[in-house]
This record gives C-alpha cells, sequence and structure tokens, in this order.
C-alpha cells in the first residue's frame, strides 16, 4: 500500500503536498516544440516546389546543350557559361539593365519619398490624394508601354513637340534609335508606375513614427527641413532599406516596359540592342530561339547580377545605419 504524502503544517499556514508530475504532463513538451516549426513548413513547403526546385532546375538545364520543344539536351557542362562570358551582346544586355535600373530606381524612390512627405501633411481631402497617387497601378503594364511609345514617338509624340515648343531640342528626337535616349523613356515609364506605390509605403512608415518627436523638434525650433532629416528618415530607415531591396529585384527583372517599347517586338531591344535588358535576352534564346540550356545560363547569370546588387544595397545600408 503506497504511502500518502502528509501535508506540512506550518503555524497557521498548511501546505499542500506537491504531486508528482504524471506522464500525460511529459508527453506535452514534444508537442510544443514542435508546433512551430509546422506553423512555418507551409512556406518553406511552397519555396521548394515554386522557388528552390525551378532554381536547381534551371541550373541543371545550363550544363546541357537543351532544346526547349523537344525537351532533350546533351551535356556541355559549363561551356553555356564560358559561352555568354564571351558573348558581346550579354555585356551589353547587362549594361543597359543597370543603365535602366539606376536611371529609373533612385529618382523614383527620391520622388516617392517627396510625395509621402506632402501627403503626411495636413492637406484637404488628403484621402483623395492618396487613392490617386495609386491610380498607375490600376492600369495595364501593357497599356502603359503603349501609351508611352506614343508619347515618345519621333513625327508625333507629344515629348518631342513640347521639347521643340519650349527650345530644348531643335529636331525630333528618335527615342528608341539611341542608347541614353531609349533608356530615358523606359526610365520615365517605371517611375510613373511604381512611384505611387513606394509613396504609399512611405506613408505608411510616416505615420507610424511617434508624434512626439515631431512636437519636440518643433519646441528645440527645428525647420521642417531639418525634422526631416533628422527625425523622419531615421525612423523609417527600414522601411527605406525594404523598398530598396524590392526596387532592385524589380529593377534588374525588367521586361515588359522595353519589351513593348521595341516596335519590331522581336526582343532585340533595337537594331543595336541599345535597350536590351537580361530578361528580353532571356526571352529572346529561351523562347524565340528554343535554346533552353544558354537560356538558363543567362537566367543564373541575372541571379548572380540581383544577389550581388541587392547585398550591396543592404550592406551600405548597415553601414550607413552605424555611421
Amino acid at each position: 500500500m503506497a504511502v500518502q504524502p502528509r501535508p506540512l503544517t506550518t503555524g497557521r499556514t498548511t501546505v499542500p503536498p506537491r504531486t508528482p508530475r504524471t506522464p500525460r504532463t511529459r508527453r506535452t513538451r514534444p508537442v510544443r516544440n514542435v508546433a512551430p516549426y509546422l506553423l512555418v513548413a507551409p512556406f518553406f513547403l511552397v519555396f521548394a516546389v515554386f522557388g528552390a526546385y525551378p532554381l536547381l532546375r534551371t541550373f541543371w538545364v545550363s550544363l546541357h546543350d537543351w532544346d526547349r520543344l523537344s525537351g532533350q539536351g546533351g551535356w556541355v557542362g559549363l561551356d553555356n557559361f564560358r559561352r555568354l562570358l564571351g558573348d558581346a551582346d550579354f555585356f551589353t544586355a547587362l549594361f543597359n539593365t543597370l543603365s535602366i535600373f539606376v536611371l529609373s530606381t533612385v529618382p523614383q524612390l527620391l520622388a516617392a519619398l517627396g510625395v509621402a512627405w506632402l501627403l503626411d501633411r495636413h492637406l484637404r481631402a488628403r484621402t483623395v490624394w492618396r487613392a490617386l497617387v495609386l491610380v498607375p497601378q490600376y492600369v495595364s503594364v501593357v497599356a502603359v508601354a503603349l501609351v508611352f511609345s506614343q508619347l515618345f514617338g519621333r513625327d508625333y509624340g507629344i515629348v518631342n513637340w513640347v521639347l521643340q515648343g519650349v527650345g530644348v531640342i531643335d529636331a525630333p528626337v528618335d527615342w528608341t534609335a539611341d542608347t541614353w535616349s531609349s533608356h530615358l523613356a523606359i526610365s520615365f515609364m517605371v517611375m510613373w508606375r511604381w512611384t505611387g506605390y513606394n509613396a504609399l509605403i512611405y506613408l505608411a512608415a510616416m505615420q507610424a513614427v511617434p508624434r512626439e518627436l515631431y512636437e519636440s523638434a518643433a519646441i528645440d525650433g527645428a525647420s521642417r527641413l531639418l525634422t526631416f532629416r533628422k527625425v523622419t528618415l531615421p525612423a523609417i530607415r527600414p522601411t527605406l532599406l525594404f523598398t530598396v531591396v524590392i526596387s532592385t529585384i524589380g529593377g534588374l527583372q525588367l521586361f515588359a516596359e522595353p519589351f513593348l517599347f521595341d516596335q519590331q517586338g522581336n526582343a532585340e531591344g533595337g537594331a543595336e540592342h541599345q535597350f536590351q535588358t537580361l530578361t528580353l535576352m532571356l526571352y529572346k534564346y529561351g523562347f524565340i530561339n528554343n535554346d533552353a540550356g544558354y537560356a538558363s545560363a543567362v537566367s543564373w547569370a541575372l541571379f548572380m547580377v540581383i544577389a550581388a546588387v541587392a547585398a550591396l544595397n543592404f550592406l551600405l545600408a548597415r553601414r550607413a545605419e552605424r555611421r
């Protein structure tokens, strides 16, 4: 017969005896340890199916002389990458990609920051203005590219008509014929479409800044510009880093704007590839020439460029934050 533990009596207070842990209590520990992994498992499952597997599959195809229509190819090892490094069109496309990315992303983020600062002030019909800056997102990218192609037309384009009217140019500019003119035209498309989107992201971050900081700056006599530099920008720095990384990924994968800007529509990016991006080059070899092996090598080169630029942006942002 088991001996029951007696309660301890200390003065007027009776301390109940400790009950030993039951096996059921011990069994709940593994469940609690596994539960967090079960909650995050769907993300890793989706990433493995739609992210990791296509990436590894593309690398495997890049090691073959792979025909897209037949789905078969012979092993060539790193020959596609060697061919890529010796291809002048690849370096032209790389330069075009980086040039359009810089010309569109830097002014876009600066303009979005200014628009968000204006929308954060006490304006009449603020909700209407905040909704209007998102209008470009409602428009199809195809429609945007077609409209801007007409605006930047050589003979009847409004841009040439305005520039000639104010005396900036003497003769109409063929925006698709030159490298820098085509890059500027495509950059204006990107800026028009994405400035409002980034402005709303900045606006949401600005509204999360404690108002006590602005009141303290006003009491100290700081101007609006100084308050923006010393209070707003440090407070929304994580959001700035987020938009820089996202804009980097999107800007280096630019496809629809340069593809529709070309009147020929053959993914060449102009007669001399003056605005052919890496995604256009990938589309050309993968879906027009049906050379899946070389297109996969281009896609992996694009992946490495995006990873390098994103890592550089992250390191610069961390360095600025430490300062």
